[in-house]
């Protein structure tokens, strides 16, 4: 049995320690972020992560001044979403590793999955890396290399590629453990980087954008902010017309071609586009 500790906050992370459970890999303690507002009443609740580590009795911090600081003996990190400092990340025996999906030192930072989908790099991979102060900077443990050959919308690459990462790691922790993997500093003259996704990144021009880069944004923001584009509505009983957003939920993209299957228009519920079309295009 290897003792670590995990920080995570995200479904991802979920994924990742669901999958260490099947190789008999339990974390003693879990680390995450605070209890915030969430949903329409904005009540404070834990996260997917907080709620994991009490379903499976793990105890869980939210503050790393609550980290033990004597004792340590390795720290795994997926999709914390927040800066770990210096002090911290030196303090295990057998440092701090981080499970990141992308091939590093390509696409470093915050949303290395939907930007894979948006600039259609199908060679990607996951990368386990000694964690160091830097963003996604720190020397290689392992990579392993993936090719998709039809994106698939975000949730699905994201479990995807949780699921290898986690396998990859639980394969290599014991020769790590051993002292048998020495990392491999990254090419840092190679490195490139992803942004925050913003609300208006999921804006797309049917008649103008490509179609495919349409299909690949309504992938990558399949899950937030969503693809979406606006039509002008005319309002029968002023005769005014009004711009309404309307949101891309599905699509597909076969022979060159795009079928966007369902939508929902600002107001409305999800319907499919042929519907939509009757009733608002025409």
């Amino acid at each position: 049995m290897i003792d670590f500790t995990f920080f995570g906050s995200s479904r991802l992370s979920v994924i990742v320690l669901d999958e260490l459970l099947k190789f008999d890999l339990k974390p003693s303690l879990v680390v995450t972020t605070p209890d915030k507002p969430q949903g329409r009443k904005l009540e404070i609740k834990p996260n997917v992560v907080k709620s994991w580590a009490i379903e499976h009795n793990v105890k869980v911090i939210d503050d790393l001044q609550k980290i033990p600081r004597e004792n340590a003996n390795l720290f795994i990190v997926a999709s914390y979403g927040k800066i770990i400092p210096k002090e911290i990340i030196e303090l295990p025996k057998h440092k701090t590793l981080n499970i990141h999906p992308s091939l590093l030192p390509e696409y470093r930072g915050a949303s290395p999955l939907p930007t894979a989908i948006l600039n259609d790099t199908k060679n990607t991979g996951v990368t386990i890396m000694q964690l160091d102060t830097e963003m996604d900077h720190g020397p290689i443990v392992i990579q392993k290399r993936i090719e998709i050959m039809k994106w698939p919308t975000y949730e699905e690459f994201e479990e995807m590629m949780a699921i290898v990462g986690a396998h990859l790691l639980a394969e290599t922790l014991p020769k790590w453990v051993d002292g048998k993997i020495v990392p491999t500093e990254q090419n840092h003259a190679k490195a490139t980087y992803t942004k925050k996704i913003k609300k208006e990144d999921g804006l797309v021009d049917l008649s103008v954008d490509d179609p495919y880069l349409i299909f690949r944004k309504v992938q990558a923001f399949h899950e937030w902010p969503q693809a979406y584009f606006f039509v002008k509505k005319e309002d029968h009983s002023t005769g005014e017309h009004r711009k309404i957003r309307v949101k891309i939920t599905s699509a597909s993209f076969e022979d060159n071609t795009l079928t966007i299957n369902t939508v929902i228009p600002e107001g409305k519920k999800e319907m499919s586009y042929k519907d939509f079309e009757r009733g608002y295009l025409k």
